[in-house]
């Protein structure tokens, strides 16, 4: 069942087109990564779906409601955490934490405590005195507090350091286990890859590419280091292999997906002592669609 529905969504801004017919779907579920440089038009796409923009055509769904319509609605469902966390100075962040849960209903405290505790915050003190990693933790901790069914999140680790970026990633796991959707906007590829069911990387207000990391991985090349006992001839000239750097020993690598059986049975007569081969990473992926990029 598709929660999010996004359906030739343009945006216009005068003579600017900052999204250009875009299409994309979020099934119940599933933690979906959208990735793209700053300007590529995730915000903007996460705005239209907030129903804070309005999009010039298209149609925008969450939970199948128009997502301009029905905003008030929708966000009885959702939660959302922005990249940028502008908080109310004279209150605390237990006060923002509680505004914020109750607003939507819920009225889980024990579930509050627990965040408040694993992701290292006093709530006690004001948010003006908060550091932006804190003002983060503060809109983390509200919105993963909800029983929300979609969680809509555009950059939210920022300012985070690792050890918080990791309670970060299992309370999406944890989301994700009860059947909950999330939206991911990040430009952390590490942290997609390790969370995401799907991707779609947007350039330009266009998506270039959507799909699972595996259905993605033959846009680009496996890396592979070999060590033989006898030295490999004419490496460069087999068909599907790039970039060779030769050293004592062996050689390394990259080569075509597809081309990777023909590749190791070709080298294979040179008496392989040792193999090495990684498939191509998300960002990988990333810089095979901005290569040229200024």
């Amino acid at each position: 069942m598709a929660i999010v529905k996004i359906d030739n969504v343009t945006k216009k801004f005068g003579n600017f087109t900052a999204l250009g017919g875009i299409h994309l779907e979020i099934q119940q579920g599933e933690v979906y990564g959208f990735i793209g440089p700053n300007g590529a038009g995730k915000t903007t796409t996460i705005r239209i779906l907030l129903g804070i923009l309005k999009a010039t055509s298209g149609v925008a769904q969450i939970f199948g409601l128009n997502a301009w319509d029905d905003a008030v609605e929708i966000h009885k469902r959702i939660a959302y955490v922005p990249g940028e966390v502008n908080l109310w100075s004279n209150l605390t962040g237990g006060e923002v934490i509680d505004l914020f849960v109750r607003l939507r209903g819920s009225n889980h405290k024990s579930r509050r405590e627990e965040l408040i505790e694993r992701f290292d915050l006093d709530p006690t003190k004001k948010c003006g005195t908060y550091s932006k990693g804190n003002r983060q933790k503060v809109a983390l901790v509200a919105a993963f507090a909800a029983d929300a069914d979609l969680y809509i999140l555009d950059e939210p680790t920022s300012g985070l350091d690792p050890l918080m970026e990791l309670t970060f990633r299992e309370c999406v796991a944890e989301a994700k286990e009860a059947g909950k959707s999330v939206l991911l906007s990040s430009h952390i590829l590490s942290e997609v890859e390790r969370l995401c069911d799907r991707v779609s990387i947007i350039r330009q207000g266009q998506i270039i590419e959507s799909g699972s990391l595996k259905e993605l991985r033959h846009l680009t090349m496996t890396r592979v280091r070999v060590e033989t006992a006898m030295p490999i001839l004419h490496l460069e000239e087999i068909p599907g292999v790039q970039n060779v750097e030769v050293f004592a020993g062996g050689a390394s690598f990259q080569v075509e997906g597809s081309r990777l059986g023909e590749v190791l049975k070709q080298i294979s007569q040179y008496d392989i002592l040792a193999l090495e081969s990684a498939p191509p990473t998300l960002e990988d992926l990333f810089i095979h669609h901005y290569q040229g990029e200024a």
